[in-house]
Parts: structure tokens; C-alpha cells; sequence
């Protein structure tokens, strides 16, 4: 299907509308007489071409006010570089003042942390952070994997010392295997 264009008065009526929201003024505006626009408000809104350009324009406007990502990154980044400016209020001898400054440390902090939620891997510190984290998982997994079969060994029953030294040397000897694959770090029993 073709789409048709808006003739001038059509596209000035559309555009009214779309800014004050009435349609008898629109039409008025846009150079309909006071007749017509009082009789075939209806008919002007019901167009498909004005009706599919109000939408139209309406998705526009919509989409400009809402911040995309990168807009919302580049804020973030000017804010920690200092080259935003903030209004604050400061009490004066004489009442209160507003002032514009530059954002404190504690706004630029903010927005660094935010910027570094966005892009968590960019940095070497997070990097090893993680590194340690996982580590430390490892570790703890490989106790918790050592304590259970400490538990099993000790639930069996004992007929002499010499069965218990046996289970005293088992479980020194896992130790000892687990030392070796955490980088000799000692595991507690």
C-alpha cells in the first residue's frame, strides 16, 4: 500500500495537535475555519496518514526522552572526570545560597562504581579479586570433601589401636595429597 503524504495544513494540524493535545485549536491553527474544524474534528483525526503521522511522532518524542545506554555511560564518565556541575545549597550570613561546583569525591566514587558494574573485567584489582574468590572456593570445597571422608573413616569401628593408627595415618596422607594440589596451603581438620 502507498503511503500518502500530508498536504501542508494537514502535517500543521498534526503537529498542533501533538503539542497541546486539542483538536479543535489544532485545527484553527492550522488554517481550517471555525466551521470545519468544529464539524469534522473527527473526521481529521480519524485520517490514516494524520493519525499514522501523530504516531509516528509521538514514538519519536518518546524514544528522545528516555536515555540509552550510551548516554547513560557517558554521563557517568563525565561525572567522574568533574565535568559536570551540581547545584548545591550552602548557608550564607544572610540565608541560604545556591551554588554550582564540580561533583566531591564521594560523586565521583559513585559514578566510578557504576561505570566499573558496566564493565567489571576492565580492571586488573577486580581481575585478581575474582581470581582470590574462586580460590578460596576451591579450597573450601577440597575441606569440606576432606572432612567428609575423615567422618567416614572415623565411623568405622575400631578393633585395636593399631586400626585407629592406620585411620590417624590415612587421613594425615589425604592431607598431605590435598597440600599438594592447593600450593602446599594448610588444610585444617
Amino acid at each position: 500500500m502507498k503511503k500518502r503524504k500530508l498536504t501542508p495544513k494537514q502535517q500543521l494540524f498534526a503537529d498542533e495537535y501533538i503539542k497541546s493535545g486539542n483538536a479543535y485549536q489544532s485545527a484553527i491553527r492550522a488554517g481550517y475555519s471555525h466551521k470545519y474544524a468544529n464539524n469534522n474534528i473527527s473526521k481529521l483525526l480519524g485520517n490514516v496518514g494524520i493519525k499514522s503521522y501523530i504516531d509516528a511522532k509521538l514514538a519519536e518524542i518518546e524514544s528522545h526522552k528516555i536515555a540509552d545506554a550510551k548516554e547513560i555511560l557517558e554521563y557517568f564518565t563525565a561525572v567522574l572526570r568533574g565535568e559536570t556541575r551540581e547545584v548545591v545549597v550552602v548557608a550564607t550570613p544572610a540565608g541560604a545560597e545556591e551554588v554550582e561546583r564540580a561533583p566531591d569525591e564521594k560523586t565521583k566514587l559513585t559514578a566510578a562504581k557504576e561505570l566499573l558494574k558496566r564493565f567489571p573485567m576492565s580492571d586488573e584489582i577486580a581481575k585478581e579479586q575474582l581470581r582470590k574468590i574462586k580460590a578460596e572456593a576451591d579450597l573450601a570445597e577440597a575441606k569440606a570433601k576432606l572432612a567428609d571422608y575423615e567422618v567416614k573413616i572415623r565411623q568405622e569401628e575400631f578393633s585395636d589401636n593399631e586400626d585407629e593408627n592406620r585411620t590417624d595415618d590415612l587421613t594425615g596422607a589425604v592431607q598431605q595429597g590435598m597440600e599438594g594440589i592447593f600450593d602446599n596451603a594448610e588444610i585444617e581438620t
